[in-house]
């Protein structure tokens, strides 16, 4: 493995990008809860609700500043590793994620900032609608990822001009049915990810018998009724995928015959690829059969009070995230591998879309990005449990309370 640099750059692409979508997903997952539970604090002015968009806009924040630093040095690593798909398919495949870096690092960014340091000294409603523009853009930055994604899968809307290709048809690259059915997909899925996490850390304080504000009952429920009812449209969104994994796009012909196209797979078949595809799509089915199961079951114990108070119902609860997060990058394994040997299917190798590395070089490049994005995955994942477990008082957007102190204040002299 050591001395092939296309599958040592393909493996470091799918670590960074699985490590990359784990904390997107709780983004996406956690801003509509925080976004309601603030605008009903804001309607009610209840404090209590107040307290919770705290906690858990607290979880969002440490988690979303690892999604912004995976997602720049994904970037790097297309522009590094992956030279020759840029060559090609740069005015077409980069334009949506030109857009998405603005969306994310410049609109987003900006308005989560006003929102983090606008506590008390902002009106409430101005400081609802700076979170609601970084929901909505939140939202936007994966729109603009899959329609690039959904591009690769079943490329549309452009014509080669000299090798390269150039958009002609913006609509039919935002219209695209990949990118559409993905980005359902990836929305409902997401909602289950950011629900088993308010489950999990929920059900952690209901056991301690550690909720003065009510956040944690409140969260499990709402954890009931999420999984419950997204388990199918997650499920539907993917199966339809399913129609775009043997069809040729419309543009097949353009770059190569239809003779060449079926030489290349065919002398691609079958490999580690095949193999890392099963093995997602077996990993997926397991994890959303178990997921399926988790929302009925706490559905039934709701009315019977064990939602608040059977230790033994909600302990096991605590370790539900790793479901829906094992089921998405195992879904996205199957996905990108099944696409192989395309980058661009039918249009362009994965082979062609690298940057001529030594093994070397490769090497190198494998150890300090892999080695750089276990450390500050860890880091995240620690600072997000130690503040899950630290509860509303212990967060980073915790309201400080001042402390009197028994000492007279020293005299300020004036001059």
């Amino acid at each position: 493995m050591f001395e092939d640099p296309l599958l040592l750059a393909r493996l470091q692409f799918a670590l960074t990008a699985a490590t990359h979508y784990v904390f997107v997903a709780l983004t996406l997952g956690l801003a509509p809860y925080i976004l309601v539970t603030q605008a009903v604090a804001t309607v009610r002015g209840d404090r209590s609700r107040m307290v919770a968009v705290r906690f858990w806009g607290g979880l969002y924040l440490v988690n979303y500043g690892m999604g912004v630093l995976s997602g720049l040095v994904m970037e790097l690593q297309l522009g590094l590793n992956w030279s020759g798909l840029q060559e090609v398919f740069g005015y077409s495949f980069a334009a949506p994620i030109a857009v998405e870096t603005m969306t994310a690092f410049f609109v987003e960014s900006t308005f989560l900032g006003l929102w983090i340091f606008g506590w008390d000294r902002m009106g409430r409603w101005a400081h609802l609608t700076c979170f609601a523009v970084v929901t909505v853009t939140a939202y936007a930055s994966a729109w603009w990822v899959l329609v690039a994604n959904g591009f690769l899968r079943h490329p549309v809307g452009f014509e080669m001009v000299d090798g390269v290709a150039h958009l002609t048809d913006p609509v039919a690259l935002l219209a695209n049915p990949a990118s559409a059915m993905a980005f359902g997909h990836v929305v409902t899925g997401a909602a289950l990810v950011g629900a088993l996490v308010v489950a999990a850390v929920s059900a952690y304080h209901l056991v301690r018998r550690n909720d003065p504000h009510g956040i944690f009952r409140r969260g499990v429920r709402y954890a009931a009724i999420t999984v419950t009812l997204l388990v199918l449209p997650v499920a539907a969104f993917g199966g339809t995928q399913f129609a775009y994994f043997d069809q040729a796009p419309p543009t097949s012909g353009l770059t190569y015959t239809a003779e060449e196209i079926a030489a290349i797979e065919a002398a691609a078949g079958g490999g580690a690829a095949e193999v890392a595809g099963l093995a997602g799509e077996t990993t997926m089915i397991l994890a959303w059969t178990v997921i399926a199961l988790i929302g009925p079951l706490m559905l039934l114990a709701w009315p019977f009070g064990g939602l608040d108070r059977w230790r033994w119902f909600l302990a096991p609860l605590v370790a539900a995230p790793l479901l829906p997060y094992a089921a998405s990058v195992g879904g996205w394994v199957f996905r990108e591998t099944n696409r192989q040997p395309w980058v661009v299917v039918h249009h362009l190798t994965t082979a062609d879309a690298m940057t001529p590395l030594s093994p070397g070089m490769a090497l190198v490049s494998f150890s300090l990005f892999t080695g750089a994005f276990a450390v500050l995955a860890a880091v995240t994942c620690w600072l997000l449990v130690r503040y899950a477990r630290r509860g509303p008082e212990g967060g980073p957007l915790a309201e400080r309370r001042e402390i009197a102190s028994e000492e007279p204040a020293a005299p300020v002299h004036s001059f």
